[in-house]
């Protein structure tokens, strides 16, 4: 084999190494620029997904749902009709709370009126003691004189006594009556305002035979049927507000040193590709990871231990006009980036909550029992409040 045949095989291999060379080299030159200008700065994860209320819209009574006014998928406002029960049991009720209260107003009344009878009476029996007590001085004086025998005078004290007690019991009798009225009127009696709580009651228990929807959003799992008998509690429906949704990433436990709440963050979501990208900021991290809050949490105490990294939930809130042009539902999967790059943010959120959500899903019964109530203790004599 001649020398130049020797070379080839050499030059060829020096070659390929020589290109291998070159590819690690820049190789090594995008990673490092990778890690001055990218990976120092940002924290990335696609362990995230969309999270957001979601209103549950359960029955208060016991009752069977008449008509439906939503379907999944559907897009509801605030305060709109979303269920209808049937209200024949809850009328009921409720005209008895009406006609109770009526009879406990009269029946005041007229312990009021007692009361003003029994002063009378008291009145009249302190006239006949003093009309006695007069008497009886007269037949003493006469006594003396021999004009009156000694048994018209002892009828004399005999009647003083009975007038007495008369008198007596003319006071306790009027005490009796007073006891259950005394420091009030009509409108403000204990039986009176008991009765007015129990219309209150059934009147909310009317109230809730139409649910209503306690803010604007979507409605999903809409479980119940026309004509179905359902139970207090039992879920028929869920109205989740797609305005107000946000992040939950799940960072790993090394990425959270450089991270602090009020950090731009981008976002990308599955469901429109990379076309678009939502813009937000950390707004809190959790209080711990997700395994600590498990219904089973891991017990590391054990012999056979292995380390997991774990994974802490990061809340990110979205822009709300971002939202609005490309909206998200709930648990849908998102890519996120965290620029880390600005640490002058505090590690725990300090921002307390102004305030919580709230979901009023029956109408509001209390104006209908107060006009009920007031036209109730002006018809049957009470002086309404």
């Amino acid at each position: 084999m001649t020398d130049a045949a020797q070379a080839s095989p050499n030059r060829n291999r020096r070659f390929w190494f020589i290109i291998l060379g070159v590819v690690v080299l820049v190789a090594a030159v995008i990673y490092g620029v990778y890690w001055l200008l990218y990976s120092r700065y940002f924290e990335s994860t696609d362990d995230a997904y969309v999270g957001g209320n979601v209103v549950a819209i359960t029955s208060k009574e016991n009752a069977t749902v008449l008509a439906l006014h939503a379907d999944n998928t559907q897009t509801v406002k605030q305060g709109q009709l979303l269920i209808e029960m049937d209200p024949a049991i809850a009328t009921v009720n409720l005209q008895s709370a009406q006609a109770n209260l009526a009879r406990v107003v009269r029946m005041v009344k007229s312990q009021f009126s007692r009361s003003d009878s029994g002063e009378a009476q008291l009145n009249q029996a302190r006239v006949a003691l003093k009309q006695a007590q007069d008497d009886y001085q007269r037949r003493q004086k006469a006594f003396a004189t021999q004009s009156v025998s000694g048994e018209e005078l002892a009828h004399a004290r005999d009647a003083v006594a009975a007038a007495q007690a008369m008198v007596n019991s003319a006071q306790g009798g009027l005490e009796q009556s007073n006891a259950s009225i005394e420091g009030t009127d009509i409108a403000h009696n204990p039986e009176v305002l008991t009765a007015e709580a129990q219309l209150r009651a059934a009147a909310i228990a009317y109230g809730h035979m139409r649910l209503i929807a306690p803010l604007d959003g979507v409605i999903a799992q809409r479980t119940v049927q026309a004509g179905q008998q359902v139970a207090a509690g039992t879920p028929l429906m869920a109205v989740v507000p797609l305005s107000n949704v946000w992040i939950d990433a799940n960072f790993k436990e090394v990425q959270l040193a450089r991270m602090r709440v009020g950090q731009p963050v981008k976002i990308k979501a599955d469901i429109y590709g990379g076309g678009v990208t939502f813009h937000g900021h950390i707004e809190g991290l959790g209080a711990g990871s997700g395994s600590a809050f498990a219904l089973l949490p891991p017990q590391n105490a054990s012999g056979n231990w292995i380390k997991i990294v774990q994974r802490v939930p990061v809340r990110i809130v979205l822009d709300p006009q971002e939202i609005k042009d490309h909206p998200l539902r709930v648990g849908l999967s998102v890519s996120v980036d965290a620029d880390v790059r600005d640490q002058s943010g505090p590690m725990v959120t300090s921002k307390i909550s102004g305030g919580t959500t709230r979901a009023n899903t029956g109408e509001d019964s209390g104006p209908v029992a107060d006009a009920m109530i007031a036209r109730i203790l002006k018809a049957n004599g009470g002086i309404a409040r």
